[in-house]
């Protein structure tokens, strides 16, 4: 075979270690675009993100080339020093240790970038813990609950 094709699309998710340094929606859409060039200078293809003042969700197209361990390295890095950079925010601003990445078939892009996009209203009747415990119980992915979050309460 002459190339190589794949088809294949995850969402990330990963929240702020520090609860005082939220995520304020006066600067939230120059984060996101800051993550897109990100996403898109890793040669990788942004599909959603959105979040709330605690986490963020964003969709990928992922090549098959791509190390995800290395690319959400990257991601938090670099938004933690743009973040502080341009004194966004008067708390120390950095991601938790850690991300969820959870994978999804072509035929399901329209439901998860609905579900991304609505993410504001979704946390305004469920807590950022109790989604992604759902989300790790939904993919029957194993976990010790003191080791999810670092001082998240909701």
């Amino acid at each position: 075979m002459a190339d190589t094709y794949s088809q294949i699309y995850i969402q990330i998710i990963f929240a702020i270690q520090n609860r005082e340094a939220s995520i304020n929606p006066k600067w939230e859409p120059e984060l996101h675009k800051y993550i897109a060039g990100i996403i898109k200078n890793q040669g990788q293809k942004l599909i959603a993100i959105n979040g709330t003042e605690n986490h963020i969700h964003f969709l990928i197209g992922m090549k098959p080339n791509c190390n995800l361990s290395d690319l959400v390295r990257e991601i938090k890095k670099a938004s933690t020093n743009f973040v502080i950079h341009n004194r966004f925010c008067k708390y120390k601003f950095k991601w938790q240790e850690g991300f969820g990445a959870f994978s999804y078939s072509h035929s399901q892009l329209d439901n998860v970038c609905q579900y991304i996009a609505n993410q504001k209203n979704h946390h305004q009747q469920k807590s950022f813990r109790e989604e992604y415990i759902g989300f790790l119980n939904k993919y029957e992915i194993e976990f010790k609950n003191q080791f999810i979050f670092e001082d998240l309460d909701k």
